[in-house]
Formats: C-alpha cells, structure tokens, sequence
C-alpha cells in the first residue's frame, strides 16, 4: 500500500485563504521536497522520471516547489528513497511529526497563516539547517 504524505489538492480544500493564489498550497512541502532531493533522499525512480527538473532545482534555476508541482502536488513513498521515506514517517507526518513545527518556527512568526510563506530560496536555506540537523539526530539515534 502506497503512503501519501501529502497532497496540495488537501490544502486547497481546507482553509486555504482565498487571497492566495493556489500555487501556495505547494510550498510548505515543497520546500521539504527540495530539501530531501538535494540532501539525497529522493527515490532513483524520481531521479530517472524528472532528470531535467531536478538538475535545474539542482542549480537553483527554478524555485524550490517546482518539483512538487511537477508531481502533481502529491508526495507519495515512491518519491523518497528508504532512508528518506524512513526518516519522512517520522518527522513530516503532520499529526505527530516535527516537520510543520520547525516550518512555521522558522518561517511563518510574522505571517497570518503558513500559506503565506514565499517560494523562494531564501526561505530554503533558512529551513536547510533545522532540515540537516534533524535528520543528522535522526541518523544519531539510529534511526
């Protein structure tokens, strides 16, 4: 049985402020995605099916959330490799996971609401180090 861990359409479906365009349903796990790709953890499967797109996440010629657009907004265990899906179950999953804790910490303190967090690479390399070092815990305490 496939696992969801997220899909953009739950979001848009929910609260979503009508203000936003629907693009700003994909950042809050696209940033993750990002993250996860470029730390190692996608899936051989997605690296063969999105070459082009992540070698441009890759150079930063896109915006971080690209990829997860480019997938339809759905990040599934066929995404993340096992280390990544792993360490995913744990830490994004939004009902007990770290994930959307460290998200809105880091990046939502002066925002009305998670959604509103820019897609960008600034906000990226804001979230990276909390990122590294909870999978670096992670690894730590074996897993």
């Amino acid at each position: 049985m496939k696992t969801k861990y997220d899909d953009a359409s739950w979001h848009l479906e929910g609260d979503f402020p009508e203000e936003l365009p629907k693009d700003a349903a994909f950042t809050h796990t696209g940033l993750y995605l990002a993250w996860a790709v470029l730390a190692g953890l996608g899936s051989k499967e997605l690296q063969d099916d999105f070459e082009e797109e992540l070698a441009k996440l890759s150079a930063r010629l896109t915006a971080p959330s690209e990829v997860y657009r480019v997938i339809d907004g759905k990040l599934i265990d066929d995404d993340l490799s096992d280390e990544g899906n792993a360490f995913t179950k744990i830490y994004f999953d939004f009902e007990v996971g770290q994930y959307l804790k460290d998200y809105e910490e880091v990046l939502c303190k002066d925002l009305p609401t998670m959604y509103h967090v820019a897609d960008s690479w600034e906000n990226y390399e804001r979230l990276k180090p909390i990122l590294d070092n909870r999978l670096a815990a992670w690894r730590d305490d074996g897993r």
